[in-house]
């Protein structure tokens, strides 16, 4: 009889301590979707194609992804790692972008499309940054530990770019569409090419209004200016070249 009890005790408790952690998992689901509010009005802000906010949370891949991960991160913190990783891999499913749990990401996160993007286990992220689609936080695969790249605040990571490993992007900075980037990148700069170059743009802030800094095309080209320059110099050359042969005809 003792032993019958003790089992039903034994239950009771596990029952209890299964029904606290359900509770708490709620609990911090509901903190993860109260927190995609920043999310929905900052997509509102940046996207001109953003026609209500009924649209952002029903309709936007990007929005879906980040909501998914907010709770998913909590859970990731609090030790649940299956779970965490369930939902990232169940988000990935639906909305074609990939979030690791245990990345960290700032406010207002802005991924536009989506489709593609990656962002890896030690990526971390600012505020206010926009992500396009087929854009990579990656590693190198050299690296342990610190792996992936750490994104300032206000970051523009073009379509189909690649940041690839533990280095830093410093705020305001923008990395153009199917820029690879390898090494760190100031702030107020502009990443251009593969490898990935730098044009500096000190003490230029992206405008937080309505679209922000968004140009992805009206950017330096450091190859065409090389080019340029290259030019330029030729002709300097050719032109001491040809005065050189017109002095010994003279003589």
């Amino acid at each position: 009889m003792e032993n019958k009890l003790a089992k039903l005790n034994r239950r009771m408790h596990e029952a209890v301590k299964n029904a606290e952690s359900a509770v708490d998992i709620i609990d911090r689901i509901a903190d993860g979707v109260l927190d995609a509010e920043g999310d929905v009005k900052s997509i509102m802000e940046r996207d001109p194609a953003a026609s209500s906010a009924a649209e952002v949370i029903f309709l936007y891949s990007g929005f879906h992804a980040v909501a998914a991960y907010r709770v998913a991160h909590r859970l990731d913190g609090a030790g649940y790692k299956f779970a965490a990783r369930a939902i990232s891999q169940a988000a990935k499913f639906f909305t074609d972008i990939e979030i690791h749990p245990s990345a960290k990401i700032g406010k207002r996160l802005f991924i536009d499309h989506g489709a593609g993007v990656v962002i890896g286990e030690t990526a971390e992220i600012g505020d206010d940054c926009t992500i396009y689609q087929g854009a990579t936080l990656g590693g190198t695969g050299k690296h342990v530990g610190k792996r992936h790249p750490t994104l300032g605040n206000n970051v523009m990571v073009g379509a189909g770019a690649k940041v690839l490993g533990p280095f830093k992007v410093g705020d305001n900075t923008k990395i153009a569409a199917g820029a690879v980037v390898l090494n760190e990148i100031p702030a107020n700069s502009t990443a251009v090419g593969m490898p990935a170059r730098v044009v500096r743009r000190e003490g230029v802030r992206p405008d937080p209004g309505c679209g922000g800094d968004l140009d992805q095309i009206h950017i330096p080209d450091p190859v065409a200016q090389e080019l340029c320059r290259l030019r330029c110099r030729i002709d300097e050359l050719e032109k001491k070249i040809s005065e050189i042969d017109k002095e010994k005809e003279n003589e």
